[in-house]
């Protein structure tokens, strides 16, 4: 290469770094600490935005949710909320008080959508997806990565949370990944095989008069033994004795019950900085408690009974999460 040449090479050099440099300094690219690489700043609106991914050849879509107030550079937690049998992610936002609490306390929140309103569960629960085999898991799998690679998510608070169908699924996803430091299923229980999970932390809060996902465990009345096109067959088992296959999971000590009016809350400390935390209400039926709800006609819809005033389940379960970060232990 001539002098010429090597001078021309060497300006071109010099005009690309200038270019990189004069972009990162206008905030057009961040470093992430966590992959250690130069990444786009995120276009994800503040407030309530609609997204698409493509699982499966399926298109699959989420609502997500990022206060104003929430810092654009510093790690946030991510919560999952996965709305019930016949449910939206928009209804779930417009239901169970989610948003407010985000604003309150500075993290994400995302509202996928199942397929035929329904998530996939087990090979008989729940509806068309576990009749045709839906993967939800990969899709919440990917929802996390996709959220995670577009705003600074702290990685050790990763949580899901779910009602009736979404939180079997929020079972599930605790059965088959390691994505989340903690659970928490309202009216829910947990079904189809799980062999070997890894340790988490779970808080699950159930109405003691549910009918359709007994405390007691067994078929609900919208049990159909996992028949037709909307397979559902709800065969879990009683309530206390799941939260007891966690505990041993966790590696947890006894626990210690305390109540409150209605509430009785029973909890146990575990290994790692992690607990597995059982909360029943009396006289509380299949809903979310302290949420205003759906509304009375679409509470008919989704199979919601009224929801109790004893406690606020959204707060509960954040203060559970907020307090269980994942650790190493």
């Amino acid at each position: 290469m001539g002098p010429y040449r090597r001078r021309r090479h060497l300006l071109t050099v010099l005009s690309l770094v200038g270019a990189l440099t004069l972009l990162a300094g206008c905030g057009l690219f961040r470093d992430d600490p966590e992959q250690h690489e130069v990444k786009p700043v995120s276009t994800v609106p503040t407030g309530s935005s609609t997204h698409t991914l493509v699982v499966d050849g399926q298109e699959r879509r989420f609502r997500l949710y990022r206060p104003t107030t929430l810092a654009g550079s510093t790690p946030a937690p991510l919560v999952v909320m996965l709305h019930g049998a016949l449910g939206t992610g928009s209804q779930a936002e417009a239901s169970y008080g989610w948003n407010a609490r985000a604003d309150r306390e500075g993290f994400v929140v995302a509202y996928p959508d199942g397929l035929s309103r329904s998530w996939a569960v087990s090979p008989d629960c729940c509806g068309p997806p576990a009749r045709d085999g839906v993967h939800d898991v990969a899709f919440i799998q990917q929802l996390v990565a996709t959220v995670a690679d577009q705003l600074p998510v702290d990685r050790t608070r990763i949580y899901a949370t779910g009602i009736s169908n979404g939180g079997m699924l929020a079972y599930r996803l605790a059965c088959d990944t390691t994505l989340f430091a903690a659970i928490g299923p309202v009216a829910a229980t947990q079904l189809g095989p799980c062999s070997s999970p890894a340790p988490i932390s779970v808080i699950h809060i159930h109405g003691m008069a549910d009918q359709t996902v007994p405390l007691k465990g067994g078929p609900g009345k919208r049990d159909n033994d996992g028949t037709g096109r909307n397979p559902v067959k709800i065969d879990g088992p009683p309530i206390p004795d799941l939260l007891g296959q966690w505990r041993t999971t966790d590696g947890c000590g006894a626990p210690a019950t305390t109540a409150s009016g209605p509430v009785r809350t029973s909890v146990a400390t575990c290994p790692g900085g992690r607990a597995v935390e059982l909360v029943t209400v009396d006289d509380a039926g299949h809903q979310w408690p302290g949420a205003a709800g759906p509304g009375p006609q679409a509470q008919r819809l989704l199979g919601l009974d009224p929801p109790a005033t004893a406690m606020d389940a959204t707060e509960t379960i954040w203060r559970f999460f907020d307090a269980h970060p994942r650790t190493g232990g």
